[in-house]
Parts: C-alpha cells; structure tokens; sequence
C-alpha cells in the first residue's frame, strides 16, 4: 500500500503534464487555472479506471475493426466528458479538438513512461548450484 500512493501520485503528474500540453498545443483546448487542471487528473484517471475497461468491452468488434484506433475514439470522448462535467473552467470545442487532446495526452504518457522505464516483476531466482544434474533434467509425463 505504501508504494502504491506514490505511483498513483506520479501517474497523475504525467496525466497533469499531458493535459497541460494539450491545452498549449491543441487550439479549442483551455485550462483556466491549477485547480481547474488537478480536477480533469482526478476525473480523467477515474473514468479511465472505471468507464473506459467498460467502453473498450461492449466496442470491441469495432476496436479490432479500426485496428485500435477506436480507442482514440474512447479516450477522446472521455476527454469530453470530463470537459463537460468541469464546465467553463475547462472548454474542449468539439470532437477534433478532443482527439487531439487525447493524442496529446496519450504521447505524453508513453513518451515520459519510456523514459521512466516500466519496473516489471523481478526476474526468478537462479537455481542453487548443484540442483540441475543431467540426469534429473527430463521431465517425466
């Protein structure tokens, strides 16, 4: 659990640092201040933990269709949504500028996550000396 509030933290600055860059990059994407920003992080994590696993489910012929690009389609709805839901402070102005948006975003978080470097689950254990003999290394069925 400890370890988990400081991922969560981070994966919030890189989604902040996205949304961010969306609003400098993408014309019809405003942000009026830090408050406003930390508002869309916290709903934009939460729909993508809770709506999108959901989305991606019942769109998935057309996600295999489109050969992925569908889920530009989800994450740039999800980018409106949230743009709803927040009101005046955030103003996506249409669909374009949502995907975008969500492009955007998307690059941000693959671009900095490549540079982090994911940490996977360490690699097994050697076996201790002396345990693998020539003989015992067949598998019996």
């Amino acid at each position: 659990m400890a370890s988990s509030l400081p991922q969560l933290l981070v994966r919030w600055a890189i989604l902040a640092l996205g949304v961010f860059l969306a609003t400098r990059l993408v014309p019809g994407i405003q942000c009026d201040n830090a408050a406003t920003l930390i508002e869309v992080v916290v709903l934009l994590s939460l729909f993508n933990a809770v709506l999108k696993p959901i989305l991606v489910v019942f769109t998935l012929p057309f996600i295999l269709v489109t050969m992925g690009l569908g889920i530009i389609v989800i994450n740039a709805l999800l980018f409106l949504l949230v743009s709803h839901i927040v009101g005046a402070s955030f103003h996506v102005a249409g669909f374009g500028s949502a995907v975008w948006g969500a492009l955007v975003v998307s690059a941000t978080n693959f671009l900095v996550s490549g540079i982090r470097g994911r940490r996977g689950p360490p690699p097994p254990p050697p076996p201790p000396p002396g345990s693998g003999d020539a003989r015992n290394d067949v598998i019996d069925i």
